[in-house]
């Protein structure tokens, strides 16, 4: 008999497709009622997850089967619930242990760096929306067991990120963490030092992809004019050009900034014509 209850907490982010003969106000406003919907389960995230402890007794008294519950007035109502419910449960188990694999034509960036007398390359992978998938990194003037562990260990965080495991987790377990080579970092314009490899890259990812400006050493140069944000954001909102930047170019290059690395090449003619 079971001691303890564990309670797991999810966001689910889902969708519901409905194939209508007609479109009207009447049937929009139905579609919340129709169960011939096609559900999807686009993306699970654990918020929380507490354990309670429980006493025999009560273990065993709350202890109810839904699917034997009798109802004399609605009782369809009820095992279509339950039905549902349990549809509900089986797609979110395979959400979680679903792989998302990265597409085969991606974007993402290189960083070079220098730290200390070792040059390191960090790639990156995004999907179609922008998100981190993947990274690879790179190292000079190290030995082969040293690459080979390096390349294996940015497999398994590539993995994770595939897995859905939030890049935060990744940040949190690794930055500040200390070991040679550290100290001045050259070549990255946010990062000034680094106490270990580990801690500049994942303190790069943090910043490229997650907004973290408390981990970088410089301010943002797309911050620093004095404008207002929600100019700014109102601005984005509204430029049809900015929103196809967007999908063209690389988020963790740009870090967001797209509209101060935008040029505008619309006054620009190129002649074509040959030299005769």
């Amino acid at each position: 008999m079971s001691k303890y209850l564990v309670e797991t907490f999810y966001t689910c982010t889902f969708k519901v497709k409905h194939f209508l003969d007609k479109i009207d106000q009447k049937e929009l406003n139905n579609l919340e009622q129709r169960d011939d919907g096609e559900f999807e389960v686009i993306d699970i995230k654990i918020d929380t997850r507490k354990t309670k402890s429980l006493e025999k007794k009560q273990a065993a008294k709350n202890r109810i089967n839904i699917s034997e519950v009798k109802v004399d007035n609605g009782g369809a109502q009820v095992e279509n619930k339950s039905i549902k419910n349990s549809n509900f449960v089986n797609k979110v188990d395979e959400v979680i242990n679903k792989r998302f694999s990265m597409p085969d034509r991606r974007k993402g960036y290189i960083q070079k760096a220098t730290i200390g007398d070792h040059k390191v390359y960090l790639h990156t992978g995004e999907y179609e929306d922008g998100k981190i998938g993947e990274i690879f990194i790179d190292t000079s003037k190290e030995g082969e067991l040293v690459k080979a562990l390096m390349n294996n260990f940015a497999i398994a965080v590539s993995l994770g990120l595939q897995y859905g495991v939030p890049l935060d987790e990744f940040v949190s377990a690794y930055v500040d963490t200390k070991f040679e080579p550290s100290g001045k970092v050259y070549g990255n314009d946010r990062i000034l030092s680094a106490t270990s490899i580990l801690d500049y890259i994942f303190r790069e990812l943090a910043i490229s992809y997650l907004n973290r400006e408390d981990l970088a050493h410089t301010p943002s140069i797309g911050k620093s004019d004095g404008t207002n944000e929600n100019e700014g954001n109102s601005f984005e909102e509204n430029n049809q050009l900015i929103k196809i930047v967007k999908d063209m170019t690389s988020k963790g290059f740009v870090r967001n900034d797209y509209k101060r690395k935008l040029v505008d090449l619309s006054d620009i003619r190129i002649n074509l014509k040959g030299k005769k």
